[in-house]
């Protein structure tokens, strides 16, 4: 169990590479390497300031922006959600300055985003010096999938039946672009053009692809961008969160209302104009990148650890036979199309509590009150609740004209180890009732649907 949650994981102090697969044309340590020594701003993956300050076995200061102040006050108690920290309460990092406290480039985008929010601050004081191990949620296949084996009994037959063949009737509508995506893996070369536009012609029917294809793309901004701003960023050890954030709202209409990365699918042409509307000098390089990134990205974390990438092909495969060499896809089709069930805010907690207390267990085994998003360390971190040799300081906090936080009252609350409804999570469902990534083309088992014929690479 641990052993999948140690993949799941990237090592910012260490460029030891991850088990994966066999047969591709890159290995893990080759990119790692890239991204670090060959781009603009590589060198923040490993001398960022939230990684400093973390190894460093100082207090910690983060911000945490709430709808639910009077609640918080009410109960004395606060709990961690699910998402991309998995099982955490999503926090931002600060830094002292002048007496006060500075938000991180993130913290300040969500006090300017969340006007009508009040702002926390957690004083976190460790009791060792945290390992900067980032939680990368793209990479819980594995454990989505030993989840769903384990907990079946939750379900209705009829549930189960309907979930496998949603999950298989995905990977079958999109076999023949999956396949290609393993080719390009293995060394095979792709046009860029037929491959975006393939590539975005897919995602409906395979949403895990539209976060794939975002974090490949927030991958390139952030390590290549040259901007006056970005450099800003970069002077206080900090990576540049409003790109990503541009390039989501400006390929997905509502974005700003739920978050859903299974709607992000731009075609080529529109990647193109995306970019050079964030930073022109970075348009023309973006299509290749995902060329070259994404299927090595895939590979690794859809198939299993050690499995031969020359020996496997999504047509015609079954749900056993993906369990076994592609169970980290697997996994994650299963998580994605059980969001989407009627039954899934009654079956949220049966299934994602238990991945929070394997997930508190490793962070606790670790020494890490503060676990981070590690698809890069670009300032999202969160505070474990379950973590028992940590000191923990709550209170309110004003923001000042310079954009400075500085703390208020404290509060007389508790971090408890239970996770938050779902309701009160960034996986909440919309005002139609719908959860986020519930508008998509509907597959049948084994069907591909209209506009996925052309998915040939």
């Amino acid at each position: 169990m641990r052993s999948q949650w140690a993949d799941a994981h990237t090592d910012y102090a260490s460029l030891g590479a991850r088990p994966g697969p066999r047969g591709l044309a890159d290995s893990e340590a080759d990119w790692r390497g890239h991204l670090e020594n060959e781009t603009r701003n590589g060198w923040l993956l490993r001398g960022n300031a939230m990684v400093n300050a973390l190894t460093s076995g100082r207090p910690i200061h983060l911000m945490h922006t709430t709808v639910a102040l009077d609640a918080i006050r009410a109960s004395g108690q606060l709990y961690a959600s699910s998402g991309c920290l998995v099982a955490a309460l999503y926090c931002a990092p600060l830094t002292e300055h002048d007496g006060a406290l500075r938000p991180h480039n993130l913290g300040f985008y969500l006090l300017q985003t969340k006007p009508h929010t009040c702002t926390l601050v957690f004083e976190i004081t460790p009791d060792a010096p945290v390992p900067p191990l980032g939680i990368d949620y793209l990479r819980l296949g594995g454990i989505h999938l030993r989840t769903y084996l384990s907990r079946r009994s939750f379900l209705t037959a009829a549930e189960d039946d309907q979930l496998r063949r949603a999950a298989i009737g995905r990977v079958q509508a999109a076999a023949r672009f999956l396949d290609v995506l393993l080719a390009a893996a293995r060394g095979a070369a792709a046009d860029e053009r037929t491959f975006v536009d393939a590539l975005a012609r897919t995602v409906p029917v395979f949403p895990f692809l539209g976060y794939v294809y975002f974090e490949v793309l927030s991958e390139y901004l952030l390590l290549h961008s040259a901007s006056t701003e970005t450099q800003r960023c970069a002077e206080a050890g900090e990576l540049n969160n409003r790109l990503y954030k541009r390039l989501a709202h400006g390929a997905v209409e509502g974005m700003d209302q739920l978050f859903d990365l299974s709607r992000f699918h731009p075609r080529h042409d529109e990647l193109v104009r995306l970019v050079a509307g964030i930073e022109p000098g970075l348009a023309p390089g973006a299509a290749r990148y995902v060329c070259r990134r994404l299927p090595h990205l895939f590979a690794c974390i859809a198939l299993a650890p050690g499995q031969d990438a020359h020996a496997i092909a999504f047509q015609g495969a079954d749900f056993e036979a993906l369990a076994q060499a592609a169970p980290g896809l697997l996994g994650q089709l299963l998580f994605r199309e059980m969001r989407i069930t009627d039954r899934y805010p009654q079956l949220y907690l049966a299934f994602e509590q238990a991945k929070a207390m394997e997930a508190w267990d490793f962070w606790n085994a670790h020494g890490i009150p503060t676990p981070f998003n590690g698809t890069l360390p670009k300032g999202e971190i969160g505070i474990n609740p379950a973590y028992p040799r940590a000191g923990c300081r709550v209170r309110t906090a004003e923001t000042c004209p310079r954009g400075l936080v500085h703390p208020v009252e404290e509060l007389d609350v508790s971090l408890v180890p239970r996770l938050a409804e779902l309701r009160m999570t960034a996986m909440r469902r919309d005002g139609t009732g719908k959860a986020v990534g519930h508008d998509r083309v509907p597959v049948s088992s084994g069907q591909r649907p209209a506009g996925v014929q052309g998915t040939r690479g």
